[in-house]
């Protein structure tokens, strides 16, 4: 008899164990896209995130945070087009738990509200970005702002816009500036086939050839993770034509570069070599109109930067805030 216990012991465990390892596989094989929200639900509670709520007027503001305002500066992290606040995540793995910080989901994007009359220009953005900023009373002190590609465009406008409110500022790979991708945009601008653009996949062939097309380091993805990220991407892809024709338009593909004379941050660029969405000449027209700009340009990264080089990103963002904080604090010792 205590043999036979021991044998159905083995088989409740065994059942036990079964069940969650079948689920995995039928999520995996059947429902990729709701494995991948699972994936970034565990991973932001894994890092310590909450996501909250914004609400104003009616629109509302979805993001994560971290941590209380404190000694360093709040920091406010501005994700790419099409993407969404999750981009962030392996960055702030590698940021110190204490820092405060938010990443927020861009105009339309993701759980921010999305209207049929939003102005999704760049301008339109940072008007956005600045009623959820208000909104939640982060410009109470002065706050790091960090963007990425579009969100590095609206990054660098809302620094020109709000001077007083930024106390220092990261772009990574941010377009809005005349480089050798120019043409290319321009070509798209002009063409009737928007369903071909390589930022907006359709297909998991077209998945993979975007990641080809974002990142110089190539990750091995199944396919059926590329299908559920088509899968999530769909419902949203004529969303994102808008926003793209919007932000390659007339009004934004410049905004940034328009803006920079105006800019008075103390800030930092960093820039992956291989970047083929945006070209690395940029940091060179950045550094040309702000030559006290500091400039990390990363070896073997494409544009993903925060995908490709998280480590370095957070540890380069990092040191630059307390650089810049150490600086201001020995100003005000010298008066």
């Amino acid at each position: 008899m205590p043999d036979l216990d021991v044998v159905n012991l083995c088989i409740i465990a065994g059942g036990t164990l079964a069940i969650p390892i079948l689920a995995f596989l039928a999520s995996f094989l059947l429902w990729p896209s709701a494995l991948i929200k699972v994936y970034y639900w565990y991973w932001r509670r894994t890092l310590g995130l909450q996501v909250g709520y914004a609400d104003c007027g009616g629109y509302r503001f979805c993001y994560s945070y971290r941590g209380k305002p404190g000694m360093r500066p709040s920091i406010l992290m501005l994700h790419g087009f099409s993407a969404h606040k999750d981009t962030w995540l392996t960055v702030v793995k590698y940021l110190p738990k204490h820092l405060h910080i938010m990443c927020v989901d861009m105009p339309g994007h993701e759980g921010t509200t999305r209207t049929n009359i939003d102005d999704y220009s760049i301008q339109g953005q940072v008007k956005r970005i600045h009623q959820f900023v208000e909104t939640i009373r982060l410009n109470r002190k002065q706050f790091h702002l960090v963007g990425t590609g579009m969100g590095g465009n609206v990054a660098g406008v809302y620094a020109a816009c709000y001077p007083s409110e930024i106390c220092s500022m990261t772009l990574i790979c941010p377009d809005g500036q005349s480089t050798k991708f120019d043409n290319h945009v321009q070509d798209l601008e002009h063409s009737n086939y928007t369903l071909n653009i390589p930022l907006i996949p359709t297909t998991p062939e077209e998945m993979e050839d975007m990641f080809k097309l974002c990142s110089h380091v190539r990750f091995k993805i199944p396919q059926q993770i590329l299908q559920g990220l088509v899968d999530v991407r769909e419902p949203h892809n004529t969303f994102y034509q808008e926003v793209f024709m919007e932000i390659v338009g007339e009004k934004s593909r410049y905004a940034l570069q328009d803006h920079l004379h105006l800019i008075t941050t103390p800030l930092q660029v960093i820039w992956g070599k291989q970047d083929q969405v945006v070209d690395v000449s940029g940091a060179a027209v950045i550094a040309e109109t702000l030559p006290e700009c500091r400039v990390d340009l990363l070896e073997n990264c494409g544009h993903s930067v925060v995908m490709e080089r998280p480590s370095r990103t957070a540890r380069l963002i990092l040191e630059f805030i307390i650089l810049q904080q150490n600086a201001r604090s020995g100003t005000k010792k010298a008066t």
